[in-house]
Formats: structure tokens, sequence, C-alpha cells
């Protein structure tokens, strides 16, 4: 049984929930543990899975976070950086799930989001636990 991480950016309440019970969900579908950080944005999210790989608890991440495109170019920022900083860690070796969604509205995000409609976080739990498994193959 492996043991994943969901860090999540928790701006939108309501979307993050949703987010966090698909990645939940998955994981627990493949009969595996889940745990939940918070941490206070998008960009925190790489570093707070670099911190937490440390202690070795932690065989797989999921990430999950909302940015809504704004009117400045602050979203092209935080979407660009926190993908890059999670794709860097990727290609370390680390199992990770990608569930920030970047919208441009959060009608999008809702469907997005819900477990019901695209579930992106059941997706990215998803897309952790295949990459967990290409680690154990290959390493």
């Amino acid at each position: 049984m492996a043991k994943f991480l969901i860090v999540e950016a928790r701006f939108y309440d309501h979307l993050n929930d949703m987010l966090v019970a698909g990645a939940k969900a998955a994981i627990q579908a493949a009969g595996h543990k889940a745990e939940v950080l918070t941490v206070p944005g998008a960009l925190e999210i790489p570093g707070a899975i670099a911190l937490a790989d440390q202690s070795g608890d932690f065989d797989g991440y999921v990430a999950i976070g909302v940015v809504i495109r704004g009117e400045t170019y602050h979203f092209e920022i935080v979407a660009g950086e926190s993908a890059r900083g999670v794709m860097a860690l990727t290609m370390d070796g680390l199992a990770i799930g990608n569930g920030i969604l970047t919208v441009e509205n959060e009608e999008q995000a809702l469907v997005r989001a819900d477990p019901a409609q695209k579930d992106k976080g059941g997706e990215a739990a998803k897309a952790a636990l295949a990459l967990l498994a290409l680690r154990e193959k290959y390493a």
C-alpha cells in the first residue's frame, strides 16, 4: 500500500473540496492511502512537495489548486511557474499528478473540479499512480 500526499492551494474552498474528493477517491479505489496538506497558493505547491519528499514518508503526490484568469499578468506567472515547478520535480523522479486547474472563469473550474463531470482531481491522482508504477518498474 502506497501513501500519497495531496498538496492543495486552498484558495477557492468549494472547488478545492471537489478536487480533493476526486483525488482521494481515486487513490483509495486503487487501495492506497492519502493525506492532505494545505499551502497558501499554487506557487507554494512545488516547494511543499519538495520539502515533504525529504521526509521519505510519501510514495507519490497530487498537486491541487485553481488559478482563475484575472485582469493582470499574475495569472500567467502563477499558472506557468507552478506547472514548471511540478514538472521539474517529476523530472527528478517524483510521482506527481498535476491537478492545478488554470481556467478562464469559475464556470470552467466547476466543470473540471466536479467528480461527477471532468474529475480533474481524480485524473491527477491517477496520473500520480501511473508514474509511481513506472518508477517501481524502472527503478
